[in-house]
């Protein structure tokens, strides 16, 4: 038992210690807040949901006679 914890202390600690996937996970947080935004005005402004409504039948109905 001790044995494991020993492993899962050291793993630990190094994923603490890493600094390569900060990055990545500022990215995400950026993601977020841009689909955020993004989901915000589709939702208000309905002539935009719409017109982006019209175009996805559109491409996907010219995708379906191929």
């Amino acid at each position: 038992m001790s044995k494991f914890y020993v492993n899962t202390t050291e793993a630990l600690q190094c994923l603490r210690a890493d600094k390569h996937g900060v990055v990545s996970f500022e990215y995400i947080i950026v993601a977020a807040c841009i689909v955020a935004v993004v989901i915000a005005v589709f939702k208000t402004d309905t002539s935009i949901s719409a017109a982006l409504a019209g175009g996805i039948t559109k491409i996907s109905s010219a995708m379906a006679g191929l």
